[in-house]
């Protein structure tokens, strides 16, 4: 088991903020949706209802086509975040140039709201197993994880999200707990994180520690932006399969964890079985109602 003692005290340099040559991410509050292809109709065509769209990085990082048209005419009608799969930000060979420099011709592009990527590992000598792996939270992942994230940011010129797994095993010589690990990892390179709640509650139901730990423990000033997705239960483990709606357990997980974090940009992912738009919107106007609701209190 992980063990569960004080945050680890910082190893190596820290890098604030102001120190570095980065953009700070902004504030943003707003509620929005995953671009997928079969809704490029009803965003190129209609004025859909959400504050922003997310994109997953790798689907535009290419030199020109109908891809980049689809996400030019997106970007002229609405904020643009971009979601990556594939940085490998826990990859020991360090990151792929050749990927960090797609990725930079197209954050130069369209100067998206946010640029974010997972906290696990992808690829190992020249393999990409298009799969996101996970990281033992030991000192020596740390070093890794931090030294590729400043990489990224020197190069992009601008502070990244970085968002947290779900999660299926655990490792038996980890030396902190997932958030530790992520307080950490901020407060190292001066990123920010994609909170994904389902994916909290997906890695607390397989190991047995208490989401509203995992909320609690998040520095939750780094907090830019949630995500909310469904499960689906497996044999013996939740599994984080995008491909049903936002389950109520998720939802209260939410309004716990925005009553801590505050009112920060929220986005409802789906991947798979996707839905008409409509569906989606719904479950877009319960997150709103949700923050809604907490405003009223806090008034």
């Amino acid at each position: 088991m992980i063990a569960r003692g004080p945050a680890p005290t910082t190893v190596g340099p820290a890098f604030p903020r102001d120190q570095r040559m980065t953009t700070p991410n902004p504030r943003f509050h707003g509620f929005g949706l995953g671009l997928r292809s079969v809704h490029y109709p009803d965003f190129l065509e209609n004025a859909v209802p959400v504050d922003f769209v997310e994109v997953i990085s790798e689907n535009f990082m290419i030199t020109g086509g109908r891809p980049l048209d689809i996400l030019d005419r997106v970007c002229a009608r609405h904020p643009v975040a971009l979601h990556g799969v594939s940085m490998s930000i826990g990859s020991a060979d360090g990151l792929d140039r050749g990927h960090l420099s797609r990725l930079k011709i197209l954050v130069d592009r369209i100067d998206p709201l946010f640029v974010s990527d997972h906290l696990c590992w992808t690829r190992i000598d020249g393999f990409n197993s298009h799969d996101l792996l996970p990281l033992p939270y030991t000192q020596e992942a740390m070093d890794v994880v931090c030294a590729n994230i400043v990489h990224a940011q020197d190069v992009l010129g601008r502070a990244m999200l970085i968002e947290n797994p779900s999660s299926y095993v655990q490792f038996a010589h980890a030396g902190a707990t997932e958030w530790q690990f992520i307080t950490e990892m901020c407060a190292r390179t001066g990123c920010d994180l994609l909170l994904d709640v389902n994916n909290i509650f997906v890695s607390a139901s397989n190991h047995g520690f208490d989401a509203l730990d995992y909320i609690c423990g998040v520095p939750v000033e780094r907090v830019r932006q949630i995500h909310l997705a469904g499960h689906s239960q497996g044999e013996h483990l939740l599994i984080d399969t995008h491909d049903r709606p936002v389950r109520a357990s998720v939802w209260s997980l939410y309004e716990a964890a925005l009553a801590r974090v505050g009112q920060v940009a929220t986005m409802i992912e789906r991947d798979d079985d996707i839905p008409p738009l409509a569906d989606l919107l719904a479950e877009l106007d319960t997150a709103r109602g949700i923050a809604a609701s907490l405003d009223r209190l806090a008034a």
